[in-house]
């Protein structure tokens, strides 16, 4: 187990640059299994995410270079066989070797995969997009076999715009026979960025970003290049750390339209924020205003923000509420965020209420999930004395070299192993 130390109470000065989208890569390299030759992504972040999916990928016995943000992935020889639980639990995204392969070979056999307990977590609209196309699913024990003699395209309405269910029956869709739309997909641009790598293989996929999406399936793909976008999540934590206790913070190599409903809300609050092309800078308010949250699909506020703008909210004078439409097990902060300090009341299992203003100690704390751990840690940078948090190794899951970002902005942290 690891565990972070920080000693709070500084200011956190300088330059931080924003690695390479974690939702993005970790779908990017499964979809590289469709392609018959060598693909290249570029922008790769260095977390324990990339070290699962790169498991799965040497199992299947694919050729796989891996060096600094760059990887080269040759999947022309691979071995498609039954992914065990012992690594398809290791991550969520685990299931888009789930879809690459049903849709290079019309045959796939793993587990249902893993990730943060962050509540119920099915995969059920990925399931009825790949019966749409023409499979059949067996499933038993959390074990699915799923094969199809044709996948052929079809019409399918998403009951909800998952991310998920969005990009797996894309990446299905690409291989099947005839034309495929997705209603109600998610507009996530981590589905962008997914679409125009599976574009420049030769697929024909357009309104990716829109929640009408149309696929024209191909018989094989051919070698293509990716550049993984920045991530928004990883950007818009470390914004909210320049909220928190920032003197022009400096957040670089950034997309500012990715987090504008972070951005917006940040200046409701009385934040000073000044956002530039690739870059933001943004400070300390010596008078937080309190405000509503309510996350959303994108461009909504993002549930993965959701945690770590707890922290913030509860530094404000007066009562904010937010609430939390996409997972019903994502206030497990809360009871770290009391014991710190802060005054947060759940009023339903989507809803808290939250008073401020705090004055955060520093205690013992636990890392449930990886958003829940990132909290942790800016609750952890604002508080008096020492911070200690296990089970860090979820936020390391998410997070590039997130110890020597904030060290080197002045923050006082350090990561042990226990």
């Amino acid at each position: 187990m690891k565990q972070i130390i920080i000693n709070g109470g500084g200011v956190l000065k300088g330059e931080i640059k924003i690695s390479g989208a974690k939702n993005s890569a970790v779908a990017l390299i499964p979809a590289a299994l469709l392609s018959n030759e060598k693909v290249t992504i570029t922008g790769i972040p260095t977390i324990s995410d990339i070290d699962a999916l790169n498991e799965i990928l040497e199992y299947l016995e694919a050729t796989v270079l891996l060096k600094d943000d760059l990887i080269k992935i040759d999947a022309s020889n691979i071995i498609n066989k039954k992914i065990p639980e012992t690594i398809s639990i290791k991550l969520r995204a685990s299931y888009y070797f789930m879809s690459a392969l049903l849709g290079r070979y019309k045959h796939v056999e793993m587990y249902f995969p893993g990730g943060c307990a962050i509540g119920a977590r099915p995969i059920d609209q990925t399931l009825k997009g790949f019966r749409a196309l023409g499979a059949t699913v067996i499933e038993k024990n959390n074990y699915f076999k799923i094969f199809a003699k044709e996948l052929k395209g079809a019409y399918i309405y998403l009951d909800m715009p998952s991310v998920g269910a969005t990009i797996n029956t894309l990446l299905v869709a690409t291989r099947a026979k005839g034309e495929t739309i997705i209603e109600n997909a998610a507009r996530e641009p981590e589905i962008v960025n997914v679409a125009n790598f599976l574009n420049s293989m030769g697929a024909k996929i357009t309104g990716a970003g829109t929640s009408k999406i149309k696929i024209i399936g191909v018989d094989s793909l051919k070698s293509g290049f990716a550049e993984v976008i920045p991530d928004r999540i990883e950007a818009g934590t470390y914004v909210i750390a320049g909220a928190l206790i920032g003197e022009n913070l400096t957040i670089k190599n950034i997309i500012p339209e990715h987090i504008e409903n972070l951005i917006l809300k940040l200046k409701e609050m009385n934040v000073p924020i000044q956002v530039n092309t690739t870059d933001i800078i943004v400070s300390k308010s010596d008078n937080l205003r309190p405000t509503n949250i309510r996350t959303a699909g994108y461009p909504g506020f993002p549930t993965d923000l959701q945690q770590p703008i707890t922290v913030l909210l509860s530094l404000a004078k007066g009562v904010s509420t937010l609430e939390e439409t996409i997972y019903e097990k994502r206030f497990q902060n809360v009871r770290y965020l009391n014991e710190m300090g802060a005054d947060i009341k759940q009023l339903s299992d989507r809803i808290i209420k939250i008073n401020g203003p705090t004055n955060y100690m520093g205690k013992t704390v636990v890392a449930t999930d990886l958003r829940a751990g990132a909290s942790m840690i800016l609750a952890g940078l604002v508080a008096k004395k020492t911070t200690y948090i296990d089970k860090a190794e979820h936020i390391l899951r998410g997070y590039e070299n997130i110890e020597k970002k904030l060290k080197d902005v002045g923050a006082d942290i350090t990561i042990n192993n226990l």
